[in-house]
């Protein structure tokens, strides 16, 4: 979707609602981060990639980082190195969930598995870079399986942690055994990621949707086996 499709009403409106969205979600813990203080896994981990299918990649991710941005703001939060490094992951899952098979879903994994394991303690523990395998194989998988809903979905929070993951190992102090111990909360936390960021797609589409219904407009990227409660031509 081109940049120019964005300045419109409903585009607008699509990004107003998602900031909004954003600004309720960041004020929403869901989890601590390991190895830092006054940083949480927020709500906005459930639906942030969505907008890359909305918008499309490029636009998607434009305005991830706005609402990202607006809500910090918004929040008071202190805009500390650690702040500003976390903002990066959910661009990457917005452009994972909001393209097919590109390179940059098969390069920021990969990269993310080299710079864990040539850390010091990230090889002690490169087992725990195989979750970051997860949205390489997904994007692998014929059309009929690597586009679902939670699929996607799964590759896009696991590019997510990738980003995030490879970034911790170098400005966070931990051990192996923290990692190893990371591994079964992270198993639990990307499923629910993914359950939650598949049903937001779901949501989304289904009240884009009734929008067009009403406003006989095209809407933005609308996909039509996500809609729940089809309305009638």
């Amino acid at each position: 979707m081109k940049l120019g499709k964005l300045i419109t009403r409903k585009g607008i409106l699509f990004l107003l609602l998602f900031s909004m969205l954003v600004f309720i979600g960041d004020k929403i813990n869901f989890s601590k981060l390991v190895g830092a203080e006054s940083q949480f896994f927020t709500l906005f981990q459930f639906f942030g990639p969505v907008a890359g299918a909305f918008l499309g990649p490029v636009v998607g991710v434009l305005s991830v980082l706005i609402a990202e941005v607006a809500s910090k703001m918004a929040n008071h939060a202190s805009f500390d190195l650690v702040t500003i490094l976390r903002l990066t992951p959910m661009l990457f899952a917005a452009w994972y969930f909001g393209t097919k098979k590109d390179k940059l879903s098969f390069l920021v994994p990969i990269a993310a598995i080299i710079l864990f394991v040539a850390h010091p303690v990230g090889r002690q523990v490169w087992f725990f870079a195989l979750f970051w395998a997860i949205p390489i194989i997904i994007k692998l998988l014929p059309k009929k399986y690597g586009e679902k809903a939670f699929l996607r979905s799964l590759g896009a929070t696991f590019t997510a942690h990738a980003v995030g993951g490879a970034m911790w190992n170098y400005i966070v102090p931990m051990t192996p055994e923290a990692w190893v111990a990371l591994i079964p909360i992270v198993i639990f936390e990307r499923l629910l990621f993914a359950g939650g960021i598949a049903i937001s797609y779901i949501g989304f589409n289904t009240l884009l949707d009734k929008l067009d219904a009403k406003t006989k407009a095209e809407y933005v990227n609308v996909d039509k086996k996500y809609i729940l409660f089809k309305h009638s031509a």
